[in-house]
């Protein structure tokens, strides 16, 4: 290449075109070309240089390293680079290593030789510190900008992201996937869901998981906003805007639902079009929008609708009580969390304490469990384990003023868990003492006073398991013999015919079922009145065996219990009086949800952990979802099938349902005042010479006619007091005065209705109170009597009359008190608007008094 050429190539090619053409010709009359292999290390950092060196073809590396050897930043150089030119000038060491990549050629000039140019040629130096001084400026420049911008952004700033996202739920894997897709683009984003969900923390991910994690990222909370907007936008002349110091970084708009409303309008123009406009003045023209080149994340604790349709994506964040399966991964991780900053030994969560955490909703979601995570390590003083104890407060309403027993009494668990129960009672006893039950009824003695079967079923189950209702709501349904004639029929016909059973008509039997029941119940109470069941053997047998027919066609068409659920009348009347009871059934809906996945408890399945091979519920109820005890039979199928510990029996406060989870149904309803008239109907002499009626209950129709009348007595004054309330409330209101406070509308009578509840069960209760303290302890002298030996001499256990009419009395006394108690749980009005039903339960237990007890 000739010297004409070189001084081009210079000029055009290197940094040295900035110096004249006679400087350029004099440089290139010294170089020397040379050529160095790859890898070959040209200079060592903090050595001086031997010459200057002009790449002409190749690639080279530069780096630096610090005393410990690490490698510092590198970057590659292209051919047209001059190096050590800043250090020749300088009289300063080589500040990199440099090494070639590939074979390279350079032009060189020995430093002795380049510095006799610089000493001939001034202009190198002045050229190259002009240079040097207008670099300097510009750093200087850009400093007292970057300066300034950080001054501007620090009360705001947001450092780094506090953790990612924990857990392994489904919840937590798509939240995790949508932070993922927010990153990859720079659209706005709206990050919604309730208080306590570290909503920043996930704005905090989506930026520092974008290509501009370099950039700064501030949070704004939208309550201190000026409602001009001049802090975020600026003013057209004079102050600069937060949106204009952020350049290419991330806005994060906290409690967006706290936005001053004038503000909305330039938060829609900016999310739309990407432009603002800063505030003006009054008198000042208004000033062209400017471009924002920051993203926007918005965090709100509700929805937006004006500006989600502005968003480009909307992230809802799940609250803590739907991801019961990351609690315990989320406890965890804050007890590592506060015993590293504590530096003290890491304690372990009890599996009971676990259950009691997962039952637990969380109202504050995720800042609620670190609060009492740190708050229980704090209580524990140094312990190794966080029992259930520590997080006393805990406690959700539906736990409220429960006891689990089976956790009070180990044994009770052992129990129920057992083949006794109920199986080996069910099938080694009840199935064969029923079957005699209805022989004895059919082929023995026809009156009570001589047959114990009938003895039995009037004198001794209706009276037992009316007082067992409130105790042991529906358990009898776990014995039942229906029921296991009902299995028995099912295996016996899978067994000769294999095939697949029916599901269930479930919309139907919803819908109609109870109304079956209900039709059922009154024919089976016309049935017992008319053709007297309660002193006639066979047609007692009769009533046993219909049910039980029934029991064993459902059982052959469907699967499992549709008929024990849906059909069943003696199943219907179990579950309205089991509402009263005092012990239930249920689970902990934060330990099924966070650690089942296989629903043994509900679909059956084999052995698993603690949990054993079971069929399922045989009622199709999941103990965790149940509201009330209509659809619970206790037969423990779900304890034992439960790896997890999650079900429970608790104590409670009588009826809490009625009051809390309650649904009202129409058909219940009808079923309670059915019932609630069978007291009226067995009483039916008493109620003939109460009135005043003097009709010959021998003829049929009269007699059907007059108990159908004393069935419907009870529903009859109770929707009479419902209208006297409704009357008393348009009346009330229409008179009312200014100061006086309005009567709120009474309830509709569907809910109302549940608290005569307490009034039926004792109303029926008090009338078999007379069998069973007046004939029960007959048994053995009856039960001679069957077999035809005289029972003259035996035993017998009654009350005297005396002593009955006080217990029955005391019985209907209780009974009104707790219907008015539960009346005003129920509806939570005042007692003014309520008094009309009050009088009326109270007219009604009078009444009852005067059938029952006597005048």
């Amino acid at each position: 290449m000739t010297s004409p050429d070189t001084v081009i190539w210079l000029q055009e090619r290197t940094a040295l075109g900035v110096l004249s053409g006679e400087v350029l010709d004099a440089i290139a009359q010294v170089l020397e070309e040379i050529s160095l292999p790859e890898n070959y290390l040209l200079v060592t950092e903090d050595t001086p240089p031997e010459a200057l060196y002009i790449l002409k073809q190749g690639k080279l590396e530069s780096y630096r390293t610090h005393q410990n050897s690490i490698a510092a930043a590198a970057c590659s150089f292209l051919p047209g680079t001059v190096v050590h030119l800043q250090e020749l000038l300088l009289d300063q060491p080589a500040q990199r290593t440099i090494k070639t990549i590939t074979e390279s050629q350079f032009w060189v000039i020995p430093a002795a030789q380049f510095k006799q140019i610089v000493a001939q040629h001034p202009e190198i130096a002045q050229v190259f510190s002009r240079q040097l001084v207008q670099e300097v400026a510009q750093l200087t420049s850009a400093l007292s900008y970057e300066q300034e911008r950080s001054q501007a952004l620090r009360p705001y700033l947001v450092t780094k992201a506090q953790r990612g996202i924990v857990g392994t739920s489904r919840y937590a894997v798509r939240l995790r996937a949508a932070i993922r897709e927010a990153s990859l683009d720079r659209n706005s984003v709206l990050i919604f869901g309730e208080p306590g969900l570290e909503k920043d923390n996930i704005a905090a991910l989506i930026h520092f998981g974008s290509p501009q994690r370099k950039q700064p990222i501030i949070k704004l909370n939208c309550s201190i906003l000026q409602s001009s907007g001049a802090d975020l936008f600026g003013r057209a002349s004079g102050k600069v805007g937060l949106l204009e110091w952020l350049g290419d970084g991330t806005l994060v708009l906290n409690n967006l639902q706290d936005l001053p409303t004038e503000l909305i309008p330039s938060l829609v123009q900016l999310l739309k079009t990407g432009t603002y406009t800063p505030v003006s003045r009054p008198g000042e023209s208004t000033p062209a929008p400017r471009i924002s080149r920051a993203r926007i994340l918005m965090i709100s604790e509700r929805t937006q609708s004006t500006i989600e349709r502005c968003t480009g994506q909307i992230i809802k964040v799940p609250p803590l009580r739907v991801r019961k399966a990351d609690i315990k991964a989320q406890a965890e991780y804050y007890i590592s969390l506060y015993c590293r900053s504590q530096g003290i030994p890491k304690p372990k969560i009890t599996p009971e304490a676990l259950r009691r955490l997962q039952s637990y909703d969380f109202p504050g979601n995720l800042r609620e469990l670190q609060s009492l995570v740190e708050r229980a390590i704090v209580q524990s003083a140094g312990g190794l384990e966080l029992t259930e104890e520590i997080f006393w407060s805990a406690q959700t309403k539906k736990k409220q003023f429960r006891v689990n027993l089976l956790n009070m009494y180990p044994g009770l668990r052992r129990f129920l868990r057992s083949p006794w129960y109920p199986d080996r009672i069910n099938y080694g006893f009840t199935l064969w003492f029923f079957a005699v039950v209805v022989v004895v009824l059919f082929v023995g003695p026809q009156h009570r006073s001589e047959n114990f079967a009938l003895n039995m079923f009037w004198a001794w189950w209706w009276p037992l398991i009316l007082l067992g209702f409130p105790f042991l709501g529906r358990i009898w349904c776990a014995f039942c013999p229906f029921m296991i004639y009902g299995e028995l029929t099912q295996k016996l016909s899978l067994w000769l015919f294999p095939r697949q059973l029916k599901s269930w008509p479930r919309h139907q039997a919803e819908k109609w079922g109870g109304w079956f029941l209900f039709g059922l119940f009154t024919l089976i109470f016309l049935w017992e009145e008319l053709w007297h069941l309660e002193d006639t053997a066979y047609l007692s047998s009769c009533l046993l065996l219909l049910i039980t027919a029934g029991a064993m066609i459902f059982s052959a068409i469907f699967e499992r219990r549709f008929w024990c659920r849906y059909l069943c009348p003696i199943g219907g009347m179990n579950g309205l009086f089991a509402k009263l009871s005092m012990i239930e059934l249920r689970a902990q809906q934060g330990t099924c949800s966070a650690e089942c996945t296989t629903y043994q408890c509900y679909k059956g399945g084999p052995q698993k952990g603690e949990g054993m091979e079971t069929n399922g519920c045989p009622l199709y109820s999941h103990p965790a979802q149940l509201e009330d005890n209509r659809d619970c039979v206790l037969c423990m199928t779900c304890l034992k099938a439960c790896p997890h510990r999650s079900v429970e029996v608790n104590l409670r406060p009588p009826g809490i349902e009625l009051w809390t989870t309650h649904v009202p149904r129409s058909y219940e309803v009808a079923l309670l005042f059915l019932l609630f008239g069978g007291v009226f109907l067995h009483r039916l002499p008493e109620l003939q010479a109460t009135l005043g009626w003097d009709l010959n209950l021998t003829q049929f129709l009269p007699h059907l006619g007059v108990s159908l009348i004393a069935l419907v007595i009870p529903a009859s004054v109770a929707l009479f007091v419902y209208g006297l309330m409704q009357l008393f409330y348009l009346f009330s209101n229409f008179v009312k005065q200014a100061k006086s406070k309005i009567i709120p509308k009474p309830k509709p009578f569907l809910e109302i209705a549940y608290g005569y509840l307490p009034l039926v069960l004792g109303g029926n209760l008090a009338h078999y109170l007379r069998l069973g303290l007046g004939e029960a302890g007959r048994i053995v002298p009856v039960t001679l009597a069957t077999f035809g030996y005289s029972g003259q001499g035996m035993p017998i256990v009654v009350a005297h009359p005396a002593v009955t009419a006080f217990l029955q009395g005391v019985t209907l006394i209780f009974s009104v008190l707790l219907t008015i108690f539960l009346t005003h749980k129920i509806t939570r009005q005042p007692l003014r608007l309520l008094l009309p039903q009050h009088l009326g339960a109270i007219a009604l237990t009078a009444m009852m008094w005067i059938l029952v007890v006597g005048w």
